[in-house]
């Protein structure tokens, strides 16, 4: 059989289920989750396998309204992405209403389109097949799967047509390669995604984490010192909790899941530094994968 190796540009808006959707086509966990908008910052690749085919599929940020130097940064590397990419895969929550910024951004595309409505567990039929209808009238998709990214439901079916339509070639990572993404770069997104989880609306997304310091020791563990970056006082008081119990929890979940990440025992130490101006530091955009934006 014929190998076959192609960029997939992953795009919607704010929690349309992308990232949960890379990480069922990629068989496991290469981005963050949550039922949080705006989790996934940096565009981040997961590589998925099917048959002859290696899928590496770009995990962008939702396309939103930018208001800060970060919401443009974040935009900006969602639609290079689709640029970029062999093939855009664009993700709709059918539950919600659809956002018309990400539509109108696709309808002038040079590259094929599938069109996958997702979240369908949620949807009653009707109200499902007038949406793909009216989406398909817009938008022209070379094909329209309609899939529940956490059930599971038509995920397979998507896969093996993502394969089938990738380009022939060698492929462009090794076989056991799942994500292009440094070692250092998920522990602090994993650090990041106990955060969100934890602290729910109480806290804005004006917040980020830095690795200060990674030490891989002869005994086998590593070393984390990990920063996490808040933009006023208060926030930084949510964070930590009283008496430090707040920090200690997303401490200890952020630990087990790098540990289950990197396959090694870890030491995670974790302070909060409040600094109003973190979004305007260059080094940490690249920290993060994402271009500066003006």
């Amino acid at each position: 059989m014929t190998s076959r190796a192609g960029f997939v540009a992953v795009i919607g808006a704010p929690n349309a289920g992308k990232s949960t959707l890379v990480n069922a086509l990629v068989g496991q966990k290469v981005a963050i989750v949550s039922d949080k908008a705006q989790t996934t910052r940096a565009r981040l690749m997961g590589i998925a396998v099917e048959g002859e085919a290696q899928i590496l599929l770009v995990d962008t940020p939702g396309i939103f309204e930018p208001r800060r130097r970060l919401d443009r940064a974040m935009v900006a590397a969602a639609w290079t992405g689709a640029q970029d990419a062999d093939l855009i895969l664009l993700v709709i929550d059918a539950s919600e209403r659809v956002r018309d910024k990400v539509v109108e951004g696709l309808e002038k595309r040079e590259r094929p389109l599938f069109l996958a409505l997702n979240k369908i567990d949620l949807v009653k039929k009707p109200q499902l097949l007038a949406l793909a209808a009216s989406l398909t009238e817009r938008l022209n998709p070379d094909k329209v799967f309609m899939i529940s990214a956490t059930q599971g439901d038509g995920v397979p079916d998507l896969k093996a047509a993502l394969a089938e339509a990738m380009p022939e070639g060698p492929w462009l990572y090794p076989e056991d390669e799942v994500s292009d993404a440094t070692d250092r770069m998920i522990a602090a997104e994993l650090t990041r995604e106990q955060i969100v989880t934890q602290l729910h609306q109480e806290l804005p997304y004006a917040t980020a984490v830095e690795t200060e310091t990674w030490e891989d020791r002869p005994d086998g563990a590593t070393v984390i010192r990990h920063q996490i970056l808040v933009a006023r006082d208060s926030q930084k008081a949510i964070v930590i909790g009283k008496g430090g119990s707040r920090l200690k929890r997303i401490g200890q979940a952020a630990r087990e899941a790098i540990i289950a990440h990197l396959g090694r025992p870890v030491h995670l130490y974790l302070h909060v530094k409040v600094n109003p101006k973190w979004d305007e530091d260059r080094s940490l955009y690249r920290e993060i994968g994402l271009e500066w934006a003006e």
